[in-house]
């Protein structure tokens, strides 16, 4: 009977925007299983095991038992291993008792989006901007060995030799497509060696999913090269863009007729604590949202029609339609989209959001909590 080779893919509890971990599961199937499998990935999800790994080496166990569950959630064609009928399998960690890891926030997503079959109606769909920098020997791709190079201004969108690492912007973009995956493009970023793809539209939590695919692609195709990727909220410090990834955001009374008038109230929900939105926005991202080079600041909530300073952004297009979406331009490239798309679901359409509650709350950076301190003082003030 024919074998398929599952790549079992999780993400780490160490660090989820870059440290995925997976590995490799022979599963037998019969000829008719196979054809529909190869074509139709997700054929084999339900024939997929629970399988585990030692939680030990990744930091995820808790006592002496150390195997975590990995449960396999969505399938994918397989854009490397090509020799072999094969597929990648994104899986759920969860501990010997059943509960999910700590680490585990698709779990704490998938609470926010399959709340009920009203939030489910609300059709919620996403575009993911994600922007990274490719690095080599410890510097970003076409960096000089000492110093810097010339200022910011034409490595935006450029062609030439001026776009440093394209062939690998180019081969993630080709194995993101291969895979079946919502790819929508890819372009130079603003800085030297900075680049960007975009996933989507993709609904619901499955934007999650197809963010950490791409992220896993991009690992694969530039470990044949030696090649690394940063996905930092200012990978260099001084006069250079950081990396942010923009999200689109819009549900179906968005999208439909004066649906200007939901994405306002949308964005008035959001007024009402951005800073639950930012503390899950990247660990990082206060090197980021300093006001300059296309972000909004930090401690300010404000929104705009086509701009790109502020922290929320209106397309013209959909100004002029009255009708579309809207971009959160805060969330840093290093964000978990699994917390981003459901932070930003939950808070702009009043969802009831227990857990993720929670998880911010503990989790929330310390920058953050400084910024409550500093609004606190000024409210007493006055």
């Amino acid at each position: 009977m024919p074998v398929v080779a599952v790549e079992y893919l999780w993400c780490s509890g160490a660090n989820t925007h870059h440290d995925l971990r997976s590995k490799v599961k022979s599963v037998t199937v019969t000829d008719k299983e196979l054809k529909h499998i190869m074509e139709t990935p997700n054929h084999l999800l339900e024939k997929l095991p629970v399988w585990n790994f030692d939680g030990s080496s990744t930091g995820q166990a808790l006592g002496r038992d150390t195997e975590i569950l990995i449960k396999p959630i969505a399938c994918f064609k397989h854009p490397f291993m090509t020799q072999v009928p094969s597929i990648v399998a994104l899986c759920e960690c969860y501990l010997p008792n059943g509960q999910p890891t700590p680490d585990n926030t698709r779990y704490i997503a998938r609470q926010v989006f399959h709340r009920d079959d009203a939030t489910k109606k609300m059709a919620p769909w996403f575009g993911l901007e994600q922007e990274y920098v490719l690095y080599q020997h410890g510097r970003p791709l076409g960096w000089p060995a000492h110093g810097e190079p010339a200022a910011q201004g034409a490595y935006y969108c450029s062609n030439g030799v001026v776009a440093y690492g394209r062939k690998y912007a180019e081969a993630h973009y080709s194995a993101c497509v291969s895979m079946g995956l919502n790819i929508s493009g890819t372009n130079a970023e603003v800085m030297p060696g900075q680049w960007e793809y975009q996933v989507g539209p993709c609904e619901g939590i499955e934007a999650g999913d197809q963010a950490i695919m791409a992220r896993w692609a991009m690992l694969r195709v530039l470990e044949q090269d030696g090649i690394d990727v940063n996905f930092d909220s200012k990978p260099m410090k001084g006069d250079w863009n950081g990396s942010g990834m923009h999200t689109n955001f819009s549900t179906v009374a968005m999208r439909n007729e004066n649906g200007i008038k939901k994405i306002h109230e949308a964005l008035e929900n959001l007024s009402r604590d951005p800073f639950r939105e930012v503390a899950v926005y990247g660990n990082d991202n206060n090197q980021r949202l300093s006001g300059k080079h296309e972000t909004s600041r930090l401690d300010h909530y404000d929104y705009g029609v086509g701009s790109r300073c502020t922290s929320i952004r209106i397309p013209n297009e959909t100004q002029s339609n009255g009708r579309g979406y809207f971009e959160d331009r805060r969330p840093s490239a290093s964000a978990d989209p699994y917390l981003v798309t459901s932070r930003l679901f939950a808070s702009s359409c009043a969802i009831p959001s227990e857990q993720l509650d929670s998880y911010g709350r503990e989790h929330e950076p310390d920058f953050v909590k400084d910024l409550r301190a500093d609004k606190q003082k000024a409210v007493l003030a006055h």
